[in-house]
């Protein structure tokens, strides 16, 4: 049993002299990880800005990116080269690297002196201490630090994941709102023009009192909501802006001037559950901790009864005297704590860990099971409109139209019809976007936790209407 405890004692030892100073290399390598995972999953790497060489890297690939319109690739890109906050994060691992390396590093030892005179004599007395325990046990210890570690690791490429679809969720929202916005502009400039043409009419006698207010009230609802969009155009690129961490000049990005087409088939996925109980990033940092608090549980367990030891040696000298050596241990007795309070503790934390593993694998289940169902959704709606309302609506406005030219309806048959034209128009483009946010969170959901989705169906829209005469 000695021989086993002064093997582990050596070999602690050993350790210690290899890992002195490594906590750089450490995070080094666990950033390596986290950019590698990102390329695994997404294509794109993230980068660490911890030098003026690496900030003027990033700078010059950031040029390049916002020179010409963003795709939404090049927008996660941007965002994973240059959000603070995801800065921040990578921080943490050079906080884990660091705890990690001390791990491995036994507590100081203790050095006391003291020198004492009674008349002609003095004496000095000398000790140095340390705590074998802590010291037998540093694998142990080491080893839940490295399992806590991997769960930082993992923590730190969740976030990265969880950037990419939220940036990648807002160059849709960013670029259906400017969309719509400059739809909406052609439909205020459209109503200008024949609320003037009705204005001249009018004068000559050729339009009647109802019929001009009804255009004069079309034109004022398309400026409303000319306004209406530009504002929401405005949030969503602002939003935008804060994920890909821009600002300055480099604020004054360019979007494509439209959505991408919907695909000819959507995805399909046979076995989305599977993949995401498999592969999801919260799934396996809940393995971690639950793994890290079993190895802690045992550690606690193993020095319930002996909270301290300690191992000192003393060298006392007296004036005139031989010099006295010796050593002292000390320990706590445990009268009053037994250590059952903590190993309770321990084990409540432990079952907490094993429950939440579960919790989270019913959640990402559940998760991709839900979003794949609004993937299939999402892309039936969007076909519909870009099938059927909206080729019919546009018949229906050529006819309307006719019948107009040809006196068969009235003014206001026809501004009825072009309010429910523009109201699917803009139905249309929100539902294509949708889609493509649906697209994503599938992306994401066999990846990591799927949240903060923006742009829910319905959401946002500008309808233009003129009061309850309008069809939608």
């Amino acid at each position: 049993m000695k021989t086993v405890a002064y093997r582990r004692l050596a070999f602690s030892i050993v350790l210690v002299s290899i890992l002195g100073a490594c906590a750089g290399p450490v995070a080094n390598r666990a950033f390596e990880e986290v950019a590698s995972t990102s390329e695994q999953r997404i294509g794109q790497r993230p980068a660490w800005i911890k030098s003026p060489e690496d900030e003027q890297a990033v700078r010059e690939t950031l040029n390049r990116l916002l020179s010409k319109p963003l795709s939404p690739d090049e927008a996660v890109q941007v965002a994973l080269l240059n959000n603070r906050r995801l800065q921040a994060g990578f921080s943490e691992l050079g906080i884990g690297a660091a705890d990690l390396t001390s791990s491995w590093r036994p507590e100081n030892p203790g050095f006391s002196f003291g020198r004492f005179r009674r008349g002609q004599d003095i004496e000095i007395e000398r000790a140095v201490s340390i705590d074998p325990l802590r010291l037998l046990l540093l694998p142990i210890s080491a080893g839940i630090e490295s399992r806590r570690f991997e769960a930082t690791k993992l923590r730190t490429a969740s976030e990265v994941m969880s950037l990419a679809a939220q940036t990648k969720r807002a160059w849709y929202e960013a670029v259906a709102a400017e969309q719509t916005a400059k739809y909406v502009q052609q439909v205020r400039d459209s109503a200008e023009a024949q609320a003037e043409l009705a204005k001249r009419m009018r004068q000559v006698g050729n339009y009647s009192v109802l019929d001009y207010a009804r255009q004069q009230l079309f034109y004022a609802s398309a400026t409303a909501q000319l306004a209406k969009s530009r504002v929401v155009a405005t949030v969503a690129r602002e939003r935008l802006a804060r994920l890909m961490g821009v600002w300055g000049r480099d604020t004054s990005f360019r979007l494509p001037e439209r959505l991408p087409d919907l695909p000819q088939s959507p995805k399909t996925m046979a076995n989305v559950e599977a993949t995401a109980i498999a592969d999801r990033l919260d799934v396996q940092l809940a393995k971690a901790e639950l793994e890290s608090t079993r190895k802690a549980y045992g550690l606690t367990n193993a020095t319930r009864f002996v909270n301290v030891l300690e191992l000192g040696f003393q060298r006392n000298s007296e004036s005139g005297e031989k010099d006295q050596t010796g050593y002292e241990i000390s320990f706590e007795v445990p009268i009053f704590d037994f250590g059952d309070a903590k190993a309770t503790r321990a084990e409540s934390i432990y079952m907490r860990s094993v429950n939440n593993l579960a919790d989270v694998a019913v959640n990402a289940r559940s998760a991709a099971r839900e979003t794949y169902l609004l993937y299939q959704a999402a892309y039936d709606l969007a076909r519909h409109y870009r099938d059927d309302v909206i080729p019919v609506r546009q018949k229906v406005a050529e006819e309307s139209v006719l019948r107009y030219n040809g006196m068969l309806i009235s003014v206001f048959e026809l501004l009825s019809d072009a309010q429910d034209q523009i109201a699917d128009v803009t139905f249309a483009l929100e539902a294509q976007r949708d889609f493509w946010i649906a697209d994503t969170n599938l992306t994401f959901v066999t990846i990591a936790p799927v949240d903060g989705a923006i742009g829910s169906p319905g959401g946002g829209r500008v309808a233009i209407t003129s009061g309850p005469s309008a069809g939608h």
